[in-house]
């Protein structure tokens, strides 16, 4: 099965006066690590007139350094891609035998490694209750454990749309029982790493498609093709590497995750960051996804109108062989048998005998 989609992005910024920009930071290529094939990607970035570096940070994502040299009254960024959405097993890795099992420690070496991604840098009251409240000591692989987890806050946490800038504190999204994607997903961050395991903040594209048929049971999934931008976490597990946990569904990053941006923190996963002179500004936001390339499966063969395009097709090639007297003819492979012998090896199963090598030349 080939599914091939197209995802534009673009980010406007409009100003009342002309204003000069500082260098601005541009964190919407794919992450190195991404695990969903992208068969094509641009970016573009207006005013015209600028400058820009591709850098990676400490932490291997991609960025786009911009410098706009004049002043301007627009900003836009636009992002096309195409990737291909394959089906991806989230659960095809390897876990080494030193984390296996729950709990379990990291290698020293590696602990020091890992130490910007272990260490809790938010939280209160409510948060430490509620690791109190963990079953911290429960038998079970590590994986079991996590994704237990990670299915727990899906159902604790409601999802909800929040336009104002920022993440919440872990606190307040526990008061509040609700969050968007990036609340969610920074408290999962501050839960594994209390913890003990090695959790980063990450910052992605999400795309959903349609399901060709409705499942028998659970969720029925997007009603229409969907994407939006995404925040969900990774956790660090020897062996497998950085899983990706997604707090909203409760599920594991699949090949509609494709991550942007992972980082220690928020903040260093801002898909556009920067400064400019003090304006009234409007800001414009507008994605969508196509499907660009779809072969027919099980679920969704073709139409009925497909297969009648595909009859008139092939009945348009017969009639031009008929008109151009084209004709078929099918031959047979003659077999020889000595009526001599006709139960003789060299006749049956052997590849030469004592007489075959006569007859052929006759």
């Amino acid at each position: 099965m080939t599914l091939h989609v197209a995802l534009t992005h673009r980010t406007e910024y409009r100003y009342d006066r002309p204003v000069r920009m500082a260098p601005h930071t541009i964190r919407l290529r794919p992450a190195p690590h991404n695990r969903t094939p992208v068969l094509a990607y641009s970016l573009k970035v207006t005013p015209p007139e600028h400058f820009i570096n591709w850098q990676q940070d400490p932490f291997g994502n991609f960025l786009a350094r911009i410098v706009i040299p004049e002043k301007t009254r627009a900003f836009s960024v636009t992002v096309d891609l195409v990737a291909d959405m394959a089906v991806i097993n989230p659960f095809d890795f390897f876990v080494d035998d030193s984390c296996k099992e729950w709990p379990f420690a990291y290698a020293p070496e590696l602990a020091i490694e890992l130490q910007p991604y272990l260490e809790p840098t938010d939280g209160g009251p409510l948060l430490e209750g509620y690791m109190r409240r963990l079953d911290r000591t429960s038998s079970g692989t590590t994986l079991d454990f996590i994704c237990d987890l990670n299915r727990r806050l899906a159902s604790e946490i409601k999802y909800l749309i929040r336009m104002e800038p920022g993440v919440q504190a872990p606190d307040k999204t526990l008061e509040l029982g609700s969050g968007s994607c990036r609340d969610s997903g920074w408290l999962l961050v501050q839960i594994l790493r209390r913890l003990g395991v090695a959790a980063r903040f990450v910052s992605g594209y999400l795309i959903q498609l349609k399901p060709d048929v409705k499942p028998l049971d659970g969720p029925a999934g997007a009603s229409e093709d969907f994407t939006d931008l995404h925040a969900w976490a990774e956790a660090y597990l020897p062996g497998a590497g950085w899983i990706g946990l997604d707090p909203t569904s409760g599920l594991l990053a699949g090949e509609g995750h494709i991550p942007l941006a992972a980082t220690p923190k928020p903040s260093s996963a801002a898909p556009i960051s920067g400064a400019h002179d003090k304006a009234e500004v409007e800001f414009g936001f507008a994605m969508n996804v196509t499907r660009i390339r779809e072969t027919p499966r099980v679920t969704l063969p073709y139409s009925e109108e497909q297969w009648q395009a595909i009859l008139a097709a092939g009945r348009a090639v017969d009639d031009r062989l008929k008109a151009g007297d084209v004709r078929l003819t099918m031959g047979g492979e003659p077999t020889f048998i000595s009526i001599d012998d006709p139960n003789g090896e060299e006749w049956n199963n052997a590849a030469v005998g004592p007489t075959k090598q006569r007859f052929a030349e006759d």
